[in-house]
């Protein structure tokens, strides 16, 4: 079992970017050999008010078995509890929030809250260090990245928070992993999408390093290529059950760390 936890579906809004309709992400799941996709609305990060963009993927779920929900959650909104509500009602693996995308601060009591609240209903929050490499941002673009300090920030605002950060590189998860209690990096799932393979082979470093059970599959696809995520997994030399356990394995006992958790 190959679970990408890190897909979008929609438009970009700064290039143009093929790939985003069900069919063209499913035709891709099919050529790489990505069983189930957790999905994102890639347009509505940009919107005033990205829960509007919820029902797309909720609509995505209910027609292809392979997909799974991620809603997005704002909790600048006042809607932000009706979201997580929602959430859980249609049993999403998760929800995400982006502060930096929303204007939110991302260290501020209003991320912290909503962590908590995620944490409550036995829900992981996802958040993207960033979408796109620095270097090829659009001049109007100015959401800054996520920081290791909110990251920590995050994490520490309730004992029962779960996160689940993707587009991260290796600078960023050594900050976050050795700054943190080791109570505190359980908590905290990395998909692979950002660290860099061979010749640099960040990945074998960090899986020696941080340790193999933090890490998790994900593509980013179609900011992404997803074949680069398979292809640094075909690169390490690494037994087969633990590959497993970094395609799926790990999310599946990520998920099942608390005791409210859903499939």
């Amino acid at each position: 079992m190959r679970i990408d936890v890190n897909a979008f579906l929609g438009r970009y809004a700064f290039r143009k970017v093929p790939g985003g309709s069900p069919a063209s992400l499913l035709e891709t799941m099919d050529r790489i050999g990505i069983d189930r996709a957790w999905l994102s609305n890639l347009s509505a990060i940009f919107w005033k008010d990205p829960t509007e963009g919820n029902s797309v993927v909720y609509l995505a779920a209910a027609q292809q078995p392979r997909f799974r929900p991620v809603p997005a959650v704002h909790p600048g909104l006042a809607n932000w509890k009706n979201s997580l509500d929602e959430a859980v009602k249609r049993e999403a693996p998760c929800v995400r929030a982006d502060p930096s995308f929303y204007g939110v601060d991302p260290e501020g009591g209003e991320m912290r809250t909503l962590a908590g609240a995620c944490g409550e209903v036995g829900l992981p929050l996802m958040m993207a260090v960033r979408l796109e490499d620095g270097r090829q941002r659009h001049p109007h673009d100015h959401a800054p990245e996520l920081t290791p300090a909110a990251v920590r920030a995050i994490i520490r605002a309730d004992s029962k928070v779960r996160l689940i950060v993707t587009h991260a590189d290796r600078e960023f998860i050594e900050q976050v992993h050795f700054g943190s209690t080791p109570q505190e990096a359980a908590r905290i799932l990395w998909d692979i999408c950002w660290i860099w393979g061979p010749p640099e082979d960040h990945l074998a470093l960090l899986l020696r390093t941080v340790g193999l059970e933090r890490f998790t599959f994900g593509t980013g696809m179609p900011l992404r290529l997803p074949e680069n995520s398979v292809a640094k997994l075909d690169l390490l030399e690494i037994t087969p059950a633990n590959r497993a356990l970094v395609e799926s394995g790990n999310l599946k006992a990520f998920r099942e760390s608390d005791p409210g958790a859903r499939r």
